[in-house]
């Protein structure tokens, strides 16, 4: 998605993360509101804005899957093995997407691959409104569709430090995280609420709609070509392996991964979503408690962006992440502990509130600590951590919760990222001693 040369990058948009912006907030604005300083970067907002439809769209899809495993196999351990067959391909495709976003324009990429998830949602429509009721197709359709997220992620994550300052790259992931979130609510509320008005087949149909919206806003982006002056490269083993040995040479970004799969893995508890509304709360409405609970983490991390001018100037990058993880943990113990859906509720938006603050510094952690040329590669590898956790999450809890009983499975899981976390942190004092 690079071109071989900076010089082709249009003027007006590659100088925006040049220009000089306010490092405080206006006088009589509080300093807990959410930063909005990238906003003002022409090319930053265009990449912004491509996620605000198709947040929502693509997350019909997520909830709508799961969904039809469910229906089809009456199991939560398949719904996890789901998740597992679409972790390979978003492993193998994220790890070469980041060195693709490497060596060509990022811009290029992110239309390519953007078009090759809407026709994948189309194959779902397909599928669906035509009764295959086959898992291993829906699978096979989950594992092309991850392929190509593996290789879109990359080069948008990547682009978002071409686009804003340094200074800005907290409020930047907080705004852009925001947004995702924001689509993690909407979107499962709706798909609750259309379930049984439509069916799923019309779900993934207008998940295929929105992201040919983003289609459209990418295409106005500029061009982002390779800041190196030399020949494209090739992306391949070669690349990829030096990606790897850029984290091993950097203590601080290996930590901020672990600290992820940590919190990710052990305490994210979506495969058990489905089996709880079905059982747990049934009382509430099977559709409503599966629409809530979905979306009540995302609840969590929107309140946590909307109000991320508490956090996002921090200095103290690596302590805040650490914090962060003990909280979900504790959050996802109490979750699981809860007998009321509304209590239930309560704790999973206290998780997110930590997902988003932990997402924030991460990823600043992330864009700050590597150069342009290695971006690509490092959030490829972020892609896989931040992703691929919770498929083997799915698997992970799918599986426990069936052998020992989803709400055991599930305080479980919060207590081991609650000891993981503090064992991390003690026995490695790199992170938690890390400041910008």
């Amino acid at each position: 998605m690079y071109r071989a040369t900076r010089n082709s990058v249009d003027s007006s948009e590659s100088t925006t993360a040049q220009q000089p912006a306010d490092s405080e907030p206006r006088p009589g604005r509080r300093r807990w509101a959410m930063d909005t300083r990238p906003l003002r970067r022409p090319a930053y907002r265009r990449l912004w804005s491509s996620t605000v439809v198709t947040a929502v769209g693509s997350q019909l899809t997520a909830v709508a899957v799961p969904k039809q495993i469910y229906d089809i196999t009456g199991s939560s351990a398949w719904v996890g093995y789901a998740g597992l067959a679409g972790l390979l391909p978003l492993v193998v495709f994220a790890l070469w997407g980041g060195a693709i976003a490497d060596t060509m324009d990022r811009r290029k990429l992110l239309l390519i691959t953007n078009t090759g998830i809407a026709v994948t949602s189309l194959l779902f429509w397909v599928q669906a409104v035509t009764g295959l009721e086959s898992v291993p197709a829906l699978m096979v359709l989950l594992a092309l569709q991850q392929a190509f997220f593996g290789l879109n992620s990359p080069a948008r994550n990547a682009s978002i430090a071409r686009l804003v300052p340094a200074g800005e790259l907290a409020a930047a992931n907080a705004l852009g995280s925001t947004v995702m979130q924001t689509g993690l609510i909407a979107g499962p509320l709706l798909a609750g609420a259309l379930i049984p008005v439509i069916g799923l087949a019309e779900l993934y149909l207008l998940d295929a709609l929105a992201l040919c919206v983003t289609v459209w806003a990418v295409h106005r982006l500029p061009p982002l070509p390779p800041l190196t002056g030399s020949a494209v490269r090739r992306a391949g083993v070669r690349e990829i392996a030096a990606g790897f040995r850029y984290i091993a040479l950097h203590k601080v970004l290996l930590l901020s991964f672990l600290a992820d799969v940590i919190a990710m893995v052990l305490g994210m508890p979506r495969a058990l979503f489905p089996q709880l509304a079905a059982e747990t709360y049934a009382s509430y409405g099977e559709g409503l408690a599966l629409g809530v609970l979905f979306a009540a983490i995302p609840v969590g991390a929107v309140l946590g962006g909307l109000f991320s001018g508490t956090f996002s100037r921090a200095r103290r990058h690596g302590p805040m992440v650490i914090g962060a993880v003990v909280a979900w943990g504790a959050a996802i113990t109490g979750f699981g502990l809860s007998g009321s859906l509304w209590v239930a509720v309560a704790f999973l938006v206290a998780a997110g509130v930590a997902d988003m603050v932990s997402m924030v510094f991460r990823g600043a952690i992330l864009l700050s600590a590597a150069t342009d040329e290695m971006r690509g590669r490092m959030q490829g590898v972020f892609t896989v951590v931040v992703a691929g956790g919770p498929r083997l999450a799915d698997v992970l809890h799918g599986t426990a919760g069936s052998a020992f009983g989803t709400r055991q499975a599930v305080a479980g899981g919060g207590l081991l990222v609650v000891v993981a976390m503090l064992a991390l942190a003690l026995a490695v004092p790199a992170l938690r001693r890390y400041r910008v």
